[in-house]
């Protein structure tokens, strides 16, 4: 039959003009598509010669060969799977629709509808073509294909102008051969992507195809010294060109085989080889599913957090396969953000090839995944918190922070994330130094108890030197140390714990609850109104520098400290906030005197010998200020004068 000249439909004339000239930025894309097509055919024809064994004739050993031609320019991708007909190809090649056309031209369509600045580049860059991606790279494809069982070939050939030519051609066996004429800037040393060479050829299998499932094979050209029969090279002989075969793919994935069957040292070097770790991993999880959607995940937590795993710059996700072929790396949209640090894959069938990052926010298959691998993570956590409690301590150490993180955007992002994570949160208690849960603390808190007390700093030893905690300490209560600026920001959007609410011992006024807490109150209280007066022209000295002025029964040997109203953020707050240089948040603070204190003694008698408007009495006044500031590591506003008040005093 003559050479026939086809026009591509009108509605694709379009689409394949934004195919060939911007698909895809990641050009070398093209080559896992048809890698992935090639495969595909092989699994066609090996499932139809289980009923039909004949249909393969001789040739039953299934492969892929890849052939880098540079003299040429080309790259031709050979396989020996099912084949096409004649009318086959005109309807799967021929018409692009075949491909999934019809629906990227709805989603088009739709996109221009909601928002007609949709750029068909940026939309269609991101939309999955199989074989037409092949002209992304190639000024002209032909292919020759022989469908299993017929003996007439095809040729199909276009350069991608809007026609394509079909004609009758010879080709030996079944399968699809496939030649790329490479544009210029495709090959070449001097391209940036050299399709010809067969290493970088070589490196995108590794990257794309390593587990596709049938050997992809290339042939390697390299001289070699002749030898002698003991296998010594013979002096002054002329190198001879000899041809080797390779086969590029490893085609069995680790995560296909059953986890009882591999090692720890194989689970080891995966992880070292495919995400470049140095150690082996802190925790290995190999799940396999079946049912609704089906799919396997090899995923690990790393030996050590990266040391930008908090930063813009760190790009957290999982990479993606379908039947063993890669897919899609970084996608982020399977785990929660409070798991950034997990690394791995998941392999689906159930996913396709062509998925986009768009379509990855309606897809249900992934949402499905995602949801039970979310849930198996915070499972094994829970299992080691409670079985292996020094391994969950080195992981909460290295990555706590993230889960804290998580509950703390949840008064964002809404969700139950925080009654997921709640019951894995650990902090440093005063009881030991140690770490501790908040289940733990709960069941030793006495019954006249009735908050979880917390103090903030930048150490333990910080916060063992603070006032507030004197009293605390001597009647035996539990302090978790909060040494993380996020902690705090943590336990305010957990709220409470076992309906029990979070208190910080720099913060409002403190319930010990006892009857010994109460009578020092009431008696503080008597002592605040019979020196009502002073405390008013403390206040009035201080400024707009305190929001309040009290006198305190939580202090002991202390003269001073300094407090955050319960309304509002408190000191640690404000100092995270002017960290991330956003000044707008700021405590209300409360000074509070310990009335038992020389201290106050001393203030009492100049306030009543030399008066409020004695320069005396306004030293005395900030530097009581001042200290407190001081004891919360904060640096008073002018260090310098604050440091001849002293002086002057101490001179008196």
């Amino acid at each position: 039959m003559a050479k026939e000249k086809h026009e591509f439909q009108a509605e694709t004339q379009k689409l394949l003009d934004l195919m060939i000239n911007s698909i895809y930025t990641n050009h070398e894309i093209f080559l896992r598509e048809l890698i992935s097509n090639a495969s595909d055919a092989i699994d066609k024809v090996h499932f139809e010669s289980l009923t039909n064994p004949d249909i393969l004739g001789n040739d039953k050993t299934f492969e892929i060969y890849l052939i880098p031609d540079k003299d040429a320019h080309t790259l031709t991708i050979k396989d020996n799977g099912i084949g096409m007909s004649r009318q086959e190809v005109i309807d799967n090649i021929g018409t692009i629709a075949k491909s999934g056309t019809q629906a990227f031209l709805e989603q088009l369509k739709k996109a221009k509808e909601n928002d007609a600045s949709v750029d068909d580049k940026e939309l269609i860059g991101q939309f999955g073509v199989g074989f037409y991606s092949a002209f992304m790279v190639g000024e002209k494809v032909t292919i020759e294909t022989r469908k299993a069982g017929e003996e007439q070939a095809t040729r199909w050939e276009s350069a991608g102008d809007g026609s394509y030519t079909v004609e009758e051609c010879e080709r030996e066996g079944r399968g699809t051969t496939i030649t790329i004429q490479l544009k210029k800037g495709f090959y070449g040393s001097d391209a940036d992507n050299d399709f010809t060479d067969n290493y970088e050829i070589e490196r995108l299998v590794k990257k794309y195809s390593d587990y596709v499932r049938y050997p992809i094979k290339m042939d390697f050209e390299f001289e070699e010294t002749p030898k002698d029969e003991n296998g010594k090279e013979i002096e002054g002989a002329e190198k001879v060109k000899k041809v080797e075969t390779r086969t590029l793919n490893s085609m069995q994935p680790l995560w296909t085989r059953n986890k009882s069957e591999i090692k720890d040292e194989e689970y080891n070097e995966f992880f070292k080889n495919q995400f470049h770790e140095w150690e082996a991993p802190m925790e290995v999880f190999h799940t396999k599913a079946e049912g609704t959607v089906e799919y396997t995940a090899l995923l690990e937590i790393p030996a050590h957090a990266p040391f930008n795993l908090y930063q813009s710059d760190f790009e957290p996700g999982l990479q993606l396969y379908s039947r063993h072929v890669f897919i899609m790396d970084k996608c982020k949209d399977l785990l929660p953000d409070y798991l950034r640090f997990i690394k791995g894959l998941v392999d689906s069938p159930d996913l396709s090839l062509n998925i986009s990052r768009e379509l990855l926010q309606q897809s249900r298959e992934l949402k499905v995944i995602g949801q039970a691998l979310e849930k198996n993570i915070l499972k094994a956590l829970g299992r080691k918190l409670k079985s292996k409690r020094e391994e969950y301590e080195k992981f909460w150490n290295e990555y706590g922070k993230s889960l804290k993180i998580g509950v703390y955007n949840t008064i964002f992002a809404g969700g139950d994330v925080k009654d997921k994570l709640k019951d894995l949160l650990m902090f440093m208690s005063s009881k030991d130094g140690k770490l501790v849960t908040l289940k733990e603390y709960t069941e030793r808190m006495p019954e006249s108890q009735k908050k979880i007390f917390y103090a903030t700093a930048k150490d333990k030893e910080t916060i063992e030197q603070l006032p507030q905690m004197e009293t605390l300490r001597d009647k035996g209560i539990e302090v978790l140390y909060l040494l993380d600026p996020v902690d705090e920001f943590c336990l305010e959007a957990l709220h409470a714990y076992d309906e029990k609410e979070f208190q910080s011992i720099s913060r409002g006024d403190i319930d010990l609850g006892d009857a010994d807490s109460e009578e020092a109150k009431k008696e503080t209280e008597e002592l605040e109104k019979t020196n009502d007066d002073l405390i008013k022209d403390i206040k009035a000295a201080l400024g707009e520098k305190v929001a309040d002025v009290k006198l305190t029964s939580r202090l002991k040997s202390s003269a001073v400290c300094l407090v955050a109203d319960e309304a509002g953020p408190s000191l640690s707050m404000e100092q995270a906030f002017s960290d991330m240089k956003n000044p707008l948040f700021k405590a209300k603070r409360i000074l509070e005197v310990n009335p038992h204190h020389d201290l106050f003694g001393r203030l009492q008698s100049i306030y009543k010998t030399e008066g409020k408007d004695s320069d005396t009495f306004k030293d005395y006044c900030d530097l009581l200020y001042e200290q407190a500031l001081i004891i919360e590591g904060i640096l008073p506003d002018n260090p310098v004068e604050f440091a001849n008040k002293v002086a002057k005093l101490m001179a008196k």
